[in-house]
């Protein structure tokens, strides 16, 4: 209900009708009220959404590795935006509302500098995993002070984590899982230059069980 402040020639406050009334700064206005907007989303726009929540939930814990693993793509873009650019098109499996992520499909590094030759992983005592892999330093542009990078995402928590410190030339390397301990992982390795600005295209390494 409207209220009038100085007679029927006055202004008014409140509502009245389809009349909404006030003062601003001394001055009485008037304006009509808004209609309601009832929007329904299409299917396609319900079926985006959805693989738009999934994957951002997958990526969101990765983003700092991200802006580096996925630099020489973000054109215009972070290193984060490029990553879920191409996942959402590339790694989301199912239907609506049913989707999940295809983790075989799912690329943590993009880049044009060398991955290494048979990466493997293994779940060894303490929680900690063993990635491992034949050096191949002196391949395009590869060189032995590589970093490498592991990943492991947890899907029962939906927590990712992810660690370097091993060169290229050192074979092998290990990544503490102790907050995954008994449950399944999905893994990754992919390497980065010593300069950071140039990185690999990543390789899933499987499905372990940290112990």
């Amino acid at each position: 209900m409207g209220t009038i402040n100085k007679g029927i020639l006055g202004g008014f406050s409140g509502k009245v009708g389809t009349v909404i009334g006030g003062t601003w700064k001394g001055i009485d206005y008037m304006r009509s009220k808004s209609n309601k907007r009832s929007f329904v989303p299409s299917q396609k726009q319900l079926e985006q959404q959805a693989k738009f929540a999934l994957m951002m939930r997958f990526l969101q814990p990765l983003t700092a590795l991200l802006r580096i693993t996925f630099n020489n793509f973000a054109v215009k873009q972070t290193g984060m935006n490029s990553a879920f650019s191409y996942n959402i098109e590339n790694a989301v499996a199912g239907t609506y509302p049913n989707y999940t992520i295809a983790y075989a499909n799912v690329l943590v590094g993009r880049g044009d500098l060398p991955n290494v030759l048979g990466p493997a992983v293994t779940s060894g005592a303490g929680s900690v995993l063993t990635f491992s892999w034949t050096d191949n330093s002196g391949v395009g542009n590869a060189q032995p002070t590589d970093e490498a990078l592991f990943v492991a995402y947890c899907p029962d928590l939906k927590q990712s984590i992810f660690a370097g410190g091993a060169t290229r030339s050192a074979v092998t390397g290990d990544l503490n899982l102790l907050s995954f301990a008994g449950k399944v992982v999905e893994t990754y390795i992919t390497f980065v230059s010593e300069d950071l600005k140039s990185a690999s295209t990543s390789i899933f390494t499987g499905e372990v069980t940290v112990s």
